[in-house]
């Protein structure tokens, strides 16, 4: 590591870390919203394809400016293809899964990605659960349950089958969380991994475009907005932002702050949407926030 990388790099989470993460949890949050929003407009495979083809576009572009190698041969191509597939997967069960249920139901439903990571983790790739994560697994999956449960929520009698579109899409998230930590992708820059899931997403997916009806539905500047929203500023923005700020602070600290995704989705729901908040669904927020925060604790370092 360069002298000016060392000296760039801090060893805790300081105030603007703090900023900076309430800022990008926030917009997590928020992207629920805007996908909702951007559903009234267009069929949601369309906005699969089209969120990922701009983001591409915008993130080759700053490759390109920063000088950040794409192409070499390093052993990315396969497992690269693969977690395109998984995240072209992963948000088209989102787009569509946001036509029958609530963005708060969503936020949890996706958000439960961190504990199918430590099953995955567990069983695939031979990270051994803690019994504190275990309870952290236990404590999330009771939340799935109160949510499930959640009738007075329901936006409609068809939300259900949105619910495990979303809770699906969390599955194929941590999925593609899992091909990354088990291969050659580990190594590559966090620009490519982030273009091998946007190119091969966009690809894939754009012949299953008239599965989902025609593309336009109401189209107005409302719905255009929350799709441009999420092509550059949540994907081609914040997760760059995301990246750099993996490479600043420690990743524990940031992980820390994984709660607050589904808090902040499940509150704007119901300020921005009008979305029933029951006693219900917050308990079910209270039982994965608790999940989260347990999983992503750093663990002890054992005593000499």
């Amino acid at each position: 590591m360069s002298s000016a990388a060392t000296l760039d790099r801090r060893d805790n989470i300081d105030a603007a870390a703090v900023a900076l993460l309430l800022l990008l949890t926030f917009s997590w949050g928020l992207n629920g919203v805007a996908g909702k929003v951007a559903n009234t407009g267009y069929n949601p495979i369309f906005l699969t394809v089209a969120r990922s083809g701009i983001a591409a576009v915008l993130v080759f572009a700053w490759c390109r400016f920063r000088g950040v190698a794409l192409f070499e041969r390093d052993g990315t191509l396969w497992p690269g293809i693969l977690a395109g597939l998984l995240f072209g997967a992963e948000f088209v069960l989102i787009f569509i899964g946001l036509d029958y249920t609530s963005v708060a139901r969503s936020a949890l439903m996706v958000n439960t990605m961190p504990f199918w990571v430590l099953l995955g983790a567990h069983f695939l790739l031979g990270e051994r659960m803690s019994l504190a994560k275990l309870g952290g697994l236990v404590l999330a999956f009771a939340g799935v349950v109160v949510v499930f449960s959640d009738g007075l929520s329901l936006p409609g009698p068809e939300a259900i089958k949105g619910d495990l579109m979303s809770l699906c899409a969390g599955v194929f998230w941590a999925a593609t969380t899992i091909v990354i930590k088990a291969s050659k992708l580990s190594r590559a820059s966090a620009e490519k991994m982030l273009l091998y899931q946007l190119v091969v997403s966009a690809v894939v997916i754009l012949p299953l475009i008239p599965l989902a009806g025609p593309v336009l539905r109401d189209v107005s500047s409302l719905a255009t907005g929350a799709l441009v929203f999420q092509a550059v500023y949540v994907v081609a923005f914040t997760y760059i932002l995301w990246f750099w700020m993996m490479r600043r602070y420690p990743a524990a600290g940031l992980s820390s702050f994984a709660f607050l995704t589904p808090v902040f989705g499940v509150l704007l729901g119901g300020l921005l949407l009008d979305e029933p908040l029951t006693a219900r669904l917050f308990l079910a927020l209270g039982l994965i926030a608790a999940g989260l925060i347990i999983v992503n604790r750093p663990a002890r370092a054992k005593e000499a």
